[in-house]
């Protein structure tokens, strides 16, 4: 049976990985009002992404016997000024994500929670993938800077990405 501070706390990381996947979602439409559908696609695996990240800290609570509550999500922001502004809104974002499960990990710790614990090791090494990702996007538009030529060549390449969701042993 899960701790009633522990379904609190990941309920609350179910509203944030739902609105980590609406902020995305938005830099989806963004992008794609920009003609930039590369870096819109790069974002909707990224959607996908946090949308698996969401249900997992759903089943968890449930197969734990707790009790799972959908809080409200905020409204995204709609509108960046450059792809530069959107990755940097980003990579920020992912490391709000990652002191959230930094948080999770230290309660599970307090509480002896040993089956949180074995979860929130895959979200911990999650998210410095998520860092990492987002961070070389970042690094590249910095690069960039005003080149139409490098921000083209940059949207063709990010728009190869694809969601891969996990093996079913890691949902």
């Amino acid at each position: 049976m899960i701790g009633k501070k522990m379904e609190e706390a990941m309920n609350q990381q179910i509203k944030h990985e739902l609105e980590s996947a609406y902020l995305y979602l938005s830099m989806v439409a963004y992008f794609h009002s920009q003609g930039l559908d590369g870096m819109a696609q790069w974002m909707r695996a990224q959607t996908q992404e946090e949308i698996v990240h969401a249900m997992k800290f759903f089943d968890h609570i449930k197969e734990r016997g707790g009790r799972v509550e959908l809080l409200p999500l905020a409204q995204p922001k709609r509108d960046w000024t450059s792809p530069l502004e959107a990755f940097q809104e980003a990579y920020q974002h992912e490391q709000f994500i990652t002191s959230k499960i930094d948080d999770l990990v230290r309660l599970a710790a307090q509480e002896e929670d040993h089956p949180a614990g074995i979860l929130l090791q895959w979200f911990v090494s999650e998210q410095v993938e998520e860092e990492s990702s987002t961070s070389q996007v970042v690094q590249m538009l910095e690069r960039i800077g005003d080149s139409g030529h490098g921000l083209i060549m940059l949207d063709r390449e990010l728009g190869a990405r694809t969601f891969n969701p996990p093996p079913a042993a890691e949902e």
